[in-house]
């Protein structure tokens, strides 16, 4: 019998206010609460619609715990994919030099830790709170810095081999469609993307020619629908581009280098 099936009432709160997955909510929050009095506390949060992830201060991330907390965007599943495509480009030959731009509490830099030794870990973020977390996630000898863009890497480090990012690319009239726990709780910047989602991925176009080696590699995920404009965004920046597609149906790995094979 699992801890949310001994609490039922538990259980039954979190439904009532509408949490989907409540049965698993609620196992967690119980694994987590030292105690009665913490677990109801807790519960009270997540029922007024806080995220789960901001009261346990951690979310599972494809087999890692990573930390996060009150104001930090939370890692999503989908950004898996992204974090695998990222090894897969690792592996292909490219210098074991890796950046994640707009890490957040860094989960793709974190992911590659844990798979690949041996490669430099670089991360940066204009939101010193989330590279609180992102410190916490990696191993001391990574470097992290506090910057728009890719100005928070060191200046005198280039030739990446890979940078990734999950960029704000939600567009702003899709904002409203959010659920309220993401734009009652999570920074906006680390949403919204401008009128058509791809101002912050054009400005990483831009900007990752200087600092990626000659065969070296962005990796943005993005939308599906917005392959098309992305596309002619890197293209017209001298980007050959390929697509990986997630499960989702909506999620895509865009790959844009200048030495990029079909």
């Amino acid at each position: 019998m699992t801890p949310a099936a001994r609490d039922p009432e538990l259980v039954a709160g979190l439904r009532a206010a509408g949490c989907v997955f409540a049965e698993d909510e609620a196992a967690v929050l119980q694994e987590w609460a030292p105690d009665a009095v913490a677990l109801a506390a807790a519960a009270r949060r997540r029922r007024a619609g806080e995220p789960l992830e901001h009261i346990v201060g951690f979310v599972e991330f494809g087999g890692l715990r990573l930390a996060v907390g009150p104001g930090t965007f939370v890692p999503r599943r989908r950004s898996l994919l992204l974090a695998h495509t990222v090894i897969g480009l690792l592996d292909d030959g490219r210098p074991p030099l890796f950046a994640e731009a707009c890490c957040g509490v860094a989960p793709i830099a974190a992911t590659v830790r844990a798979h690949r030794a041996g490669v430099s870990l670089h991360a940066c973020d204009a939101d010193p709170v989330a590279l609180g977390y992102a410190r916490r996630n990696l191993p001391p000898e990574a470097q992290i810095g506090c910057g728009t863009l890719l100005s928070g890497l060191a200046a005198e480090v280039s030739g990446f081999g890979v940078i990734a990012a999950v960029p704000p690319y939600v567009p702003e009239p899709e904002l409203p469609l959010l659920p309220p726990e993401a734009l009652d709780h999570e920074p906006l910047r680390a949403l919204a993307g401008g009128p058509d989602g791809l101002a912050v991925a054009g400005e990483l176009l831009n900007a990752a020619r200087e600092r990626l080696a000659p065969d070296g590699v962005l990796a943005l995920e993005l939308y599906r629908g917005q392959v098309p404009a992305a596309g002619r965004l890197a293209s017209a920046l001298g980007y050959r581009v390929r697509v990986v597609e997630g499960d989702d149906g909506q999620t895509v790995v865009l790959v844009a280098g200048a030495e990029l094979s079909p």
